[in-house]
């Protein structure tokens, strides 16, 4: 506070004394709080809860750490952290663990369960819904809930759970919402606080560590902005715009740009193509420049394990010989539990000794294991370079002092597009350690194509729009009728985000309808005729010139269709010309103003189409699975409205996009004569997503019970999808058996290299499959009853084994 002026400083004292909790706890911590973070503490030391949206590595858990350390002031009081991903729960848990040790802290993410009856328990946000829906008692006593990464809240698959989670929570409960910048904060904030009451809307645009932008061209790092004009101007470094334009005067512009165009450079015009630096070249650079240890962000698997090979073949090696001692201690302590001889399958050796050369790669095809260990390695500063694809951004802590961007555009399952501008700042967040860089780097490769005016966009807009991705489902639906009936169900479903974004983008279209109208009567003034009624006039003319371009387009019509259009054109003549206001000398001076009149009565035609199809979406949906739910005899009429059935309480406690299905197969038995490795199979079959057009020789298929299982359920699938088409509703994609021939190999005891290879996946996506068809088998092993209850519970055993049931926590 010594930069403080007196009036400040009294200004601090004066909060403090207000606030003694949060100046408590602020003074524990190894940083200074920054304003964002003490007005966070503030609001909840004030009772309200609290949005924070800031940049990545801002320090925004310090505001939900400081609700834990809230609900430990008072005996009684619980707290729950809640997470978008496994990974990041079990950072969490291992961090208040040290804070406020093993038996005060739990962790709750569907294949762990540790001490989940703790006054501290880390979950996934699924995991908080579930409890919720099911009454569970550990909700006794609870506080807070913190939920970081809350932007996650637009995640298409995922994001409705965090909706429900915050809609449904008790009202006492205090709620702490971290989230990355986004540009409608302010709009979040306002439905939090309808929703959830009294929530202060707290947002910083400010990195703790300023980001130096560069771009990587000619073997040097050259500014992305003009230095000399100021950080604010953000001019373009000159230098990069000449080394654009030096290639024929379109430099960087791929080949594409210059055939739209209809010209190529001149045959004799010098081109002085940057040479792209390889990959270690780009390392020894980074070191060189004391810019290590450096994240490379890779859109592809397969890049990142080629890159870590090309480190690996040029000899490049970053580590000493005690870093390379303390490598080998950690690895060997954190894969002690996998079997021997599974590590020469996963390329254990291999992957040792890139660590100990000080680079790894880090994506979803890895063991999570080996993950772990790379997140750990690199955190302690033994592994100087990572390559990874974009899952790593999205909230790990794997803080770098530089980013590197070899490419601007990735595969989004489609086609290649450019990442936009959110992308841009999530990936580069990660770019400068607090409390031990000055400044972090983001380095963007030079390529052909590159346009430094782009860069420059992407780098200077920092924020994006959440957007909600609520939709009803089945699960929802009994859950909410269940507990509340149906019309306050509906209310709640009203209540949503995305209602609530919907019915905002009414207003703002029911102000332009108001407007348009307003437009309207004024060129139906300036239309106006003294001989006779224009408007009139003018509707018989538009009509007119509507089908004399239909007729001259759609010559594929029936002749009597064509007739018939003949003669309605003949008759709007006759008319046209017998009209009063035909023969006015102003005629065509009105039909101008006529036709602005008509085209804008046709927009705001378009526009009450669309303020029809916005109001009540969210409810009307939900009333289309109610149809599809009483045809099915899972909710039943009432004199108070609607209850559920016997099989609706069953399918309260299913959950996932195949609710559904996995309810009528239940309730059909039609995976009752399954054995444990064959309902795996199928289970795996209902929860598998293939990347790509995937196909599996029914002859490798399990053979028995299982395929009349397997026909009999995708069979039920196309009545079902029949049936919700017929309601309204979009239906849910065919069943994939692709991974089915694996998993029931590795339930029924197979070695790790046989399943992969029938798998014909890596050993990371493998074990992700499998912990969901472990979570459907324990889903089916408290729904189902006898021996299906037992197959389901035994299936779950044989599947969660070897590198799938292997976890550091």
């Amino acid at each position: 506070m010594s930069g403080l002026s007196p009036s400040e400083r009294y200004a601090a004292a004066r909060e403090s004394r207000r606030h003694p909790l949060s100046t408590a706890f602020a003074e524990e911590q190894r940083f200074e709080l920054d304003p964002f973070q003490v007005a966070g503490c503030h609001a909840l030391e004030d009772g309200r809860s609290v949005l924070v949206a800031a940049p990545t590595g801002a320090g925004k858990t310090i505001v939900g750490e400081f609700a834990v350390h809230l609900a430990m002031q008072t005996p009684g009081e619980k707290a729950f952290y809640t997470t978008p991903m496994k990974a990041l729960s079990n950072q969490k848990f291992r961090e208040l663990q040290d804070i406020y040790g093993e038996d005060q802290v739990g962790l709750l993410t569907g294949d762990t369960n540790i001490n989940g009856n703790a006054r501290v328990v880390v979950m996934t946000t699924e995991v908080l819904r579930n409890m919720i829906y099911a009454g569970s008692s550990a909700l006794r006593g609870l506080r807070y809930v913190v939920m970081d990464e809350v932007h996650y809240l637009a995640d298409r698959f995922r994001g409705a759970v965090w909706e429900e989670v915050i809609i449904h929570l008790p009202r006492g409960v205090r709620l702490v919402s971290l989230s990355a910048t986004v540009s409608n904060a302010e709009e979040f904030g306002d439905w939090l606080d309808a929703v959830r009451g009294d929530t202060e809307v707290i947002v910083s645009e400010t990195r703790p560590v300023p980001l130096e932008q560069h771009v990587l061209a000619r073997g040097d790092l050259l500014p992305l902005f003009d230095e000399r004009a100021g950080a604010a101007a953000a001019q373009v470094n000159q230098e990069l715009l000449r080394l654009r334009s030096s290639f024929g005067g379109r430099g960087g512009d791929s080949y594409a740009d210059r055939r739209r165009r209809g010209r190529r450079p001149p045959s004799h015009t010098p081109v002085r193509r940057p040479e792209r630096m390889d990959r270690p070249q780009v390392i020894e650079l980074l070191g060189r420049q004391n810019l290590l240890p450096a994240i490379f962000f890779i859109f592809s698997r397969v890049g990142c394990d080629q890159a870590v090979q090309q480190v690996r073949r040029s000899g490049v090696r970053l580590t000493s010989l005690e870093e390379r001692d303390e490598i080998r201690r950690i690895v060997s302590a954190r894969v002690s539990a996998l079997p021997e001889e599974d590590l020469a399958v996963l390329g254990f050796w291999e992957w040792k000794e890139d660590l100990e050369r000080g680079v790894a790669a880090h994506h979803a095809g890895l063991l999570p294991a080996f993950k772990e260990v790379v997140e750990e390695l690199f955190q302690r500063k033994l592994v100087k370079a990572v390559f990874a694809t974009e899952t790593l951004a999205l909230g790990i802590n794997m803080p770098a002092r530089t980013v590197v961007l070899e490419k601007l555009e990735k595969f989004n399952g489609e086609a290649r597009v450019p990442i936009t501008p959110g992308e841009y700042t999530q990936l580069t967040g990660r770019a400068g350690r607090r409390g031990i860089d000055v400044e972090g780097h983001a380095v963007v490769q030079w390529t052909d194509a590159l346009d430094p005016q782009a860069v420059a966009s992407l780098a200077s807009r920092r924020t994006y729009p959440l957007n909600s991705s609520f939709r009803p489902t089945y699960n929802m639906a009994v859950n909410l009728i269940d507990q509340f009936g149906k019309e306050r169900a509906r209310e709640i479903l009203e209540s949503s985000f995305a209602q609530f974004q919907a019915d905002r983008a009414v207003v703002g279209l029911a102000r332009q309808v108001k407007e348009a109208e307003d437009s309207l009567a004024g060129y139906e003034k300036a239309m106006a005729c003294h001989r006779g009624d224009f408007a009139e006039y003018s509707g018989i003319r538009r009509e007119l010139s509507d089908l004399e371009k239909l007729d001259s387009k759609d010559v594929s019509a029936s002749r009597a269709r064509r007739q018939q259009r003949l003669d309605r054109m003949q008759s709007l003549r006759k008319r046209m010309q017998r009209h009063p206001c035909h023969q006015c000398p102003d005629r065509e001076k009105h039909a101008r103003w006529g036709e602005r009149y008509w085209r804008l009565r046709r927009d705001i035609g378009k526009m009450r189409k669309q303020i029809e199809g916005r109001t009540g979406s969210v409810a009307r949906q939900f009333d289309r699975i109610l149809d599809v739910l009483a045809e099915l005899d899972y909710v039943e009429p009432t004199d108070e409205g609607l209850a559920i059935t016997a099989a609706g309480a069953r399918m309260r406690r299913i959950y996932g996009d195949r609710d559904l299905l996995v309810a009528e197969s239940l309730r059909q038995g039609l995976w009752t004569r399954l054995d444990p490795a064959s309902l795996a199979a199928l289970a795996c079959s209902l929860v598998y997503e293939p990347r790509r057009d995937e196909s599996v020789d029914p002859r490798a298929l399990p053979r028995g019970p299982f395929r009349e299982a397997l026909a009999e359920t995708e069979d039920l699938w196309s009545r079902l999808d029949d049936l919700e088409r017929e309601h309204g509703l979009p239906g849910t994609n065919v069943l994939s058996t692709s991974l089915a021939p694996a998993m029931h190999m590795w339930a029924r005891g197979h070695a790790l290299d046989r399943v992969l290879a029938v798998a014909d996946m890596a050993a990371g996506d493998f074990v992700r499959w499998a912990k969901q068809t472990i979570d459907l088998l324990d889903q089916l092993s408290v729904v189902a009853e006898g021996d299906l209850s037992r197959a389901a519970r035994s299936g779950l055993e044989a599947v969660r084994r070897g590198i799938v049931a292997y976890s550091s926590v």
